[in-house]
């Protein structure tokens, strides 16, 4: 096990609740994947996980193996994914790669995240060689600076009975909600059909490109799910929902840092079959449109007395 992963499985400088350089230093951490044989990997979930491996964590650590079987001049442009079974925070995780091609302008990998003998996670990656080409994109909604706007902890302390196993958590990503936050509109009757966040790494990550991309990778799975519920005025804790990530896409149009602020603007075109859909679009602080991500969730809301409900 490398270093950076030994002080990430340790938890060393982190605190319930903590965010900053030290916390977003062993988030680089976890996606620093030991190499225990050609094409295998092995990746370690931080002391302060909850029941299941943060999605976004397995999603950017498959990443990262697919990355370091590839040459760097290909970035990556495009993601598939499917969340198979719930991870287990306290054992590691075998990431398996396979090359299956290198081609002139695209190289195609898959990644299958493995634990207790079983696949839990599986990705399919695209990278291409830098080219020019036809350019345009959606322009960027108009929304408040994010030094304008409340960080995440003045606002979950407007509502200290909410949610207190989410604030221990520690924070590596810097979240300020540009309209209120689902918990907040759960109570005041306001059912919006978007959610924006602005966003960013905090602290200042490494020149690593293929990093700034698996950082935001492991951003996108932090409110996405969000935009379904607040469409139905329900929201995580606070009512009865079972819930997982079940698949997710992403398309990476532009470079970008993940330690500068970008824009997550989501919406949840559809809702049926105990599964909401939700769809974002990712901004740069200049304007940029710099990746767009879909993900299909598990979502079962039971009613106050539902005690048999089972989760897959």
């Amino acid at each position: 096990m490398t270093e950076l992963a030994r002080d990430a499985a340790a938890g060393l400088d982190v605190q319930e609740g903590a965010g900053g350089q030290a916390v977003l230093d062993n988030l680089v951490a976890l996606l620093d994947l030991e190499r225990i044989e050609e094409d295998i990997f092995r990746g370690v979930s931080p002391p302060h996980s909850p029941v299941r491996v943060f999605g976004g964590q397995v999603a950017g650590q498959a990443l990262v193996a697919a990355g370091r079987t590839v040459p760097p001049e290909r970035r990556v442009h495009s993601l598939h994914a499917y969340f198979i079974r719930g991870g287990d925070p306290r054992v590691p995780i075998v990431y398996e790669v396979d090359r299956i091609r290198d081609g002139r302008s695209f190289t195609t990998r898959r990644v299958v995240a493995v634990q207790h003998g079983k696949a839990i996670f599986a990705l399919s990656a695209s990278f291409q060689k830098v080219e020019q080409g036809l350019e345009h994109a959606d322009a960027m909604p108009d929304v408040p600076d994010p030094e304008t706007l409340p960080t995440y902890a003045e606002r979950m302390a407007e509502f200290p009975q909410a949610l207190p196993d989410v604030r221990k958590r520690p924070r590596p990503i810097d979240i300020r909600y540009v309209n209120d936050p689902p918990w907040v509109t759960r109570q005041t009757g306001e059912r919006p059909d978007r959610n924006q966040v602005w966003m960013r790494a905090d602290g200042v990550l490494p020149d690593d490109q293929l990093l700034h991309v698996c950082v935001l990778t492991y951003a996108s799975d932090m409110t996405l799910l969000d935009s379904p519920l607040a469409r139905h005025g329900v929201y995580w804790d606070l009512d009865r929902v079972l819930g997982a990530s079940l698949d997710h896409a992403l398309w990476f149009h532009r470079p970008f840092r993940a330690d500068e602020w970008f824009l997550y603007d989501t919406e949840s075109p559809s809702a049926s079959g105990g599964r909401g859909l939700a769809t974002g679009r990712f901004f740069s602080r200049d304007g940029r449109l710099i990746a767009t991500v879909v993900q299909e969730g598990l979502l079962r809301v039971l009613p106050p007395d539902g005690q048999n409900a089972q989760q897959d």
